[in-house]
This record gives structure tokens, sequence and C-alpha cells, in this order.
């Protein structure tokens, strides 16, 4: 397959300490404890479904779940964004329909070297498990964000909040896998020759 797309990063800042490996090349391993349990839930579907690897280790400094919910997906971005390294040899495109019980969520991923996200899951509640609803949303777009991929991720419909979010991530993560899926024949998967 070539090169190991594969990256380890230390992200600290006065609300966080964050290192995290990356493996895209995985088998879908999550070894992640960040203290919020619905968080945790979303990250490991988040690899079972796209078999990327991802080792994550958290200090929360001031104890503010948003800062840690925010820096978290900035670091699971980034990491995967320097994964993709020149982004050669990949299909680039990927879409997933996912069902869960009574909702349906598409995504639809670009991995083109720009960002362009758009997240629509019209939640009913304001609270979804232990994360308010704003801060499942803020880690959708921080996450594509430091991706730095064109992503959209659509409810078609549905009811159940905790179903909305499990399909949306789901949906995420085997759009990704399938736009990161290796084709040696592609080279630089643009017509401008670069990414």
């Amino acid at each position: 397959m070539g090169k190991s797309r594969t990256y380890e990063l230390t992200r600290e800042t006065k609300e966080t300490n964050i290192h995290i490996q990356t493996n895209i090349d995985g088998t879908g391993i999550a070894e992640i404890d960040t203290g919020i349990k619905f968080l945790d839930h979303i990250i490991d579907t988040f690899c079972k479904h796209s078999l990327v690897d991802i080792a994550l280790k958290t200090i929360s400094k001031d104890n503010i779940s948003h800062h840690l919910i925010e820096d978290v997906a900035i670091c699971i971005g980034i990491s995967i964004n320097k994964s993709l390294g020149d982004r050669s040899n990949i299909a680039r495109f990927g879409f997933a329909s996912i069902p869960m019980d009574e909702s349906v969520v598409e995504s639809t991923i670009d991995l083109i070297d720009r960002s362009y996200i758009k997240v629509n899951l019209d939640f009913k509640r304001n609270v979804i498990e232990d994360m308010y609803q704003e801060d499942v949303i803020h880690f959708f777009y921080s996450l594509l964000k430091n991706i730095n991929c064109c992503a959209h991720t659509s409810l078609k419909y549905g009811t159940n909040d905790h179903h909305i979010v499990e399909a949306a991530i789901k949906s995420l993560a085997v759009a990704f896998r399938f736009s990161s899926n290796i084709n040696q024949n592609i080279g630089i998967p643009s017509t401008k020759d670069v990414m």
C-alpha cells in the first residue's frame, strides 16, 4: 500500500491537554476515555464504521465540557488530515445513507483539501445523554473543519435524537471510509492535479 497513513499529535492549551494517535488504515479500534460517555460513544462508533484506529488521552484543565469536546474534535480532525498526507491515490468522494431505527441520516464527503461544512440534524432536545445538543453539533463541525474537507450531513427524517446522532456519525464514518480508500491508479484525484 505504500506509506503508512498514521499521525501522532499532542495539543496543550490552558483548557485541555490531548494526545492522539491515528491510523486511517486500521481495524476500527478506539482507545478512549474522555470522561464524557456520549462523546466516547460517538468516537467509538466513528472508529468502528470508518475502520480508523484512534488512541486518545485527554486532560480537562478547567472542567468545562465544551472546551474538551471542541479540542477532542479538533485533534481528531487534525490527526486525520495529517494522516491523509498529500491525498494522492484516494477515491476522494464518499457517500452513505444510514438508518438507525426510525431515523435516516445522509453524509457526503469530498476529501478535497479545502473546507466547507454543512450539518443539519434538527434535534428536538437540548440535552442528548450527557452532552448539550449544541456541543454535539459543534463536535461535528470542529471534526470536519479540521479534516479540511467538503462535507454535508443531513437528517432525512427521525424523531429520537440519540438515534439521529448515531446515524449521523455512522454515515460520516462510512462516507469517510469510502472516500479515503486507496487505489494506486488514481494519482491526484483532481483535474487541477492538486488537492
